[in-house]
């Protein structure tokens, strides 16, 4: 049998969904009632493989940059794109001028081009 990820909301107006019924796939035990689905079910593919690396590499985003081959700043994005997908209000970093970046740099969770392209990137 066939199986399909739960949407996040509904295809038609967006609007949430709840399960009304539930079954075991090894005793046939049926529910029924009213479950919702989890806030991580809004995640696309993608995304839910993000997350899973994410808790594999016990949050380091170093370690992401090394298993997913990609930049501090794309690590960073789609972290924000996941958070978003959530719902969840990230409050906007405040401006640190420059110090947050050399403190990553530091801790050897940027590289000096990296840094380099930060620090451009907020002039």
């Amino acid at each position: 049998m066939k199986k399909f990820n739960v949407p996040g909301e509904c295809p038609v107006c967006g609007g949430e969904l709840k399960i009304e019924k539930v079954s075991c796939t090894s005793c046939d035990m049926q529910m029924t009632g009213n479950f919702y689905v989890s806030g991580f079910s809004k995640l696309n593919d993608r995304q839910l493989e993000f997350v899973k690396t994410f808790i594999k590499c016990k949050g380091s985003i170093k370690e992401m940059e090394k298993e997913l081959g990609i930049s501090y700043p794309t690590v960073k994005g789609r972290l924000d794109e996941v958070a978003a997908a959530l719902g969840l209000d990230m409050a906007a970093e405040p401006e640190a001028g420059n110090t947050d970046v050399l403190e990553s740099l530091e801790k050897g969770e940027l590289s000096i081009e990296e840094a380099v392209e930060l620090i451009r990137s907020k002039r």
